[in-house]
C-alpha cells in the first residue's frame, strides 16, 4: 500500500495490466452482481436531473423501471446508494449494440452532446473501486478483481497496459492531473526499485 495525497493506494493499481476485452465479455459488469453501480451522494441530483435526457437511448423496460422506482435507490447490504437494477439483473442504463454488447444509454447521451455528465465515477473507474471513511469520503483506492474480467487482466496479452494508465481520464476527472503524475511517479520509482533488486 502506498499515500498519495491521504489516500491509500493499492500497489496492484500500478503494476497490474487491465483492458477490458469486451468482445470476450460483452460488457457483463452491467448486468452481473445483485447491485447497482455504487453513487456518491453528489451524484444523486445529476442523476435525477440527466434520466429524463437518457431515456431514449434506453429499451422501454428499463423506461418503466425508472418510472416506478427512480434512478437509483438505497443498497443496505452495501450501506451505499446505487443505479437501480430491472428485475435485480441489469442496470437500469445499460443498452446494447447490434453484437449484443452492453453499452452505458448514459455515456451515449454524454456523447451525443445530450447531457455534459459521462457516467457515474463507480462505472469510469471500474476495476478500481473506492473506498470511503465513516465520514464519506475517499479513503482507498483498491483493484476490483471480479471473475468476469479475467481476460481483461491476462498478464500474456499483448496489451501490456497498466491499470492505472487505462482508468487514467477517470483518475484525473476524479482526482486531478498531478495526482495523476505521483501515480506515474510511483510506477517509475517501483521499477526502478525492482531493477535494482535483480
Amino acid at each position: 500500500m502506498m499515500i498519495v495525497e491521504d489516500l491509500v493506494i493499492s500497489e496492484d493499481i500500478l503494476t497490474e495490466f487491465f483492458v477490458c476485452n469486451l468482445n470476450s465479455c460483452k460488457g457483463a459488469c452491467c448486468w452481473e452482481g445483485d447491485f447497482g453501480a455504487p453513487l456518491d451522494k453528489s451524484e444523486l441530483e445529476i442523476l435525477k436531473q440527466i434520466t429524463p435526457k437518457v431515456l431514449s437511448y434506453l429499451p422501454e423496460k428499463s423506461i418503466q423501471i425508472l418510472s416506478e422506482h427512480g434512478p437509483y435507490q438505497w443498497y443496505e447490504e452495501n450501506e451505499e446508494f446505487g443505479t437501480t437494477l430491472v428485475d435485480n439483473g441489469p442496470c437500469v442504463f445499460m443498452t446494447k449494440d447490434e453484437l449484443g454488447i452492453a453499452k452505458c444509454g448514459i455515456e451515449a447521451a454524454w456523447k451525443d452532446g445530450k447531457i455534459n455528465w459521462r457516467k457515474p465515477s463507480s462505472c469510469h473507474l471500474y476495476p478500481i473501486r473506492v473506498v470511503k471513511n465513516k465520514n464519506g469520503d475517499d479513503y482507498a483506492l483498491n483493484y476490483d478483481r471480479w471473475e468476469i474480467c479475467s481476460n481483461a487482466c491476462d498478464g500474456k496479452s499483448s496489451l501490456k497496459v497498466p491499470l492505472y494508465e487505462f482508468v487514467k481520464d477517470a483518475l484525473i476527472h476524479r482526482y486531478g492531473e498531478e495526482f495523476y503524475q505521483q501515480l506515474t511517479g510511483l510506477k517509475e520509482y517501483l521499477e526502478h526499485s525492482t531493477e535494482n533488486n535483480e
